[in-house]
């Protein structure tokens, strides 16, 4: 199989988060802070290691500021149900994910808060100064993605971030494509609030994120219950990152995770981000010599990730993607990517679009495999 659908879960993983999650697994497994033998110590020092690691990676203030959430999804209903406020303003963007938009929604539908969506342009950028227009008296918020994940356009988040503090607002940023193969300072584009998941460009497992908490943010705890170390206070106890860690975490998730960010400082992340928009290029070239397709997004790579998407005049997207997945074994993303907003304003509904995304094991060979693949398709 040539696995192009790294947008959605990265794979294969490097080979140090196998053996690290196995030696973890069969050594230091125990449950973290509610113990205080060698291995619930063991585990609470993985745990306490990956805070400082991940502090250091996005340069936040303070390693305790980071809650280990079970996806990226999980952090952001975490941020959005623990912040927000009834009566609160809310704005987001056409580009979003359903992880963005549905808490939003429901969180508008049920009267709770008001929602503006400001629309991207034509290659899918939002324009800061659009942000600002739309912030009203009651504005409380403002979230976004850090790159399409349809499109892979990359966002001017810094210069929103900056607009949000001017107005003392709070920013929220999903760095869901972006964690691992764009550096990102919370510092510097004043993030107070940042979403990610393990799985996708920091190659950790699945069943891993982590939310940043900023010094400016209050929120409520998403979940409550056992954190170990007081057992004692009847309500969640508001130290972080307790506050936001009921339960047992996956440690053995975090294990994988901190070895997946060994081999992203090591291999580098402007140098992943190279690789991956070189290999959606050489596609992206070939394409704009075949019949029938038509890619979206930004042609300059200086404004995207390694994400591309596209149809094809004669079939549909989940069609062509079948066709791929079993006549050439090639893995790829068809459909509407979780993302209807953006998909409805390049007019690509029902069907959506295809979507490629090599990571930083694939090779310019496979992508040859893929461009062949299309033309037989095509040539059928």
């Amino acid at each position: 199989m040539i696995y192009l659908d790294n947008a959605a879960t990265s794979f294969p993983k490097p080979e140090a988060v196998y053996v690290a999650m196995d030696r973890f697994a069969r050594h230091s497994l125990a449950n973290p802070g509610r113990s205080g033998h060698k291995m619930a110590l063991e585990s609470e020092h993985a745990l306490s290691d990956a805070r400082h690691r991940l502090n250091r990676f996005f340069n936040g203030r303070n390693p305790d500021r980071w809650a280990f959430t079970l996806n990226c999804t999980d952090a952001l209903n975490m941020a959005f149900k623990g912040v927000l406020n009834d009566g609160d303003h809310v704005i987001t963007t056409d580009l979003e994910h359903n992880s963005v938009s549905r808490p939003l929604v429901a969180l508008a539908e049920a009267k709770r808060i008001t929602l503006t969506r400001v629309p991207s342009d034509a290659g899918g950028t939002i324009d800061p100064d659009a942000i600002r227009a739309a912030i009203t008296p009651k504005t409380r918020l403002v979230a976004m993605t850090h790159a399409s994940n349809v499109l892979g356009t990359v966002q001017p988040i810094a210069d929103v971030g900056r607009i949000a503090r001017e107005r003392d607002l709070l920013f929220l940023v999903d760095a869901a494509q972006t964690a691992g193969v764009l550096p990102i300072d919370v510092q510097t584009a004043c993030i107070d609030l940042l979403a990610f998941p393990g799985h996708k460009s920091l190659l950790g497992p699945t069943g891993t994120g982590a939310l940043y908490v900023g010094s400016r943010v209050t929120l409520r705890p998403w979940r409550e219950g056992g954190t170990g170390g007081d057992s004692l206070t009847p309500t969640q106890p508001t130290d972080f990152p307790h506050y936001l860690e009921g339960g047992t975490p996956n440690v053995l998730g975090v294990a994988g995770l901190v070895a997946g960010l060994d081999f992203v400082e090591e291999r580098g992340v402007e140098a992943i981000r190279k690789h991956e928009v070189e290999l959606c290029d050489r596609v992206r070239h070939a394409l704009a010599e075949m019949p029938g397709f038509e890619v979206f997004g930004h042609a300059a790579s200086s404004y995207r990730v390694g994400a591309l998407s596209f149809r094809c005049e004669m079939l549909a997207a989940p069609e062509l993607a079948g066709l791929l997945d079993e006549k050439f074994d090639i893995a790829v993303r068809p459909g509407l990517h979780c993302a209807p907003y953006i998909h409805k304003a390049l007019d690509t509904v029902p069907d959506g679009l295809v979507r490629v995304s090599p990571g930083p094991f694939n090779t310019e060979a496979d992508m040859d495999h893929l461009i062949d693949a299309l033309k037989q398709i095509i040539g059928m």
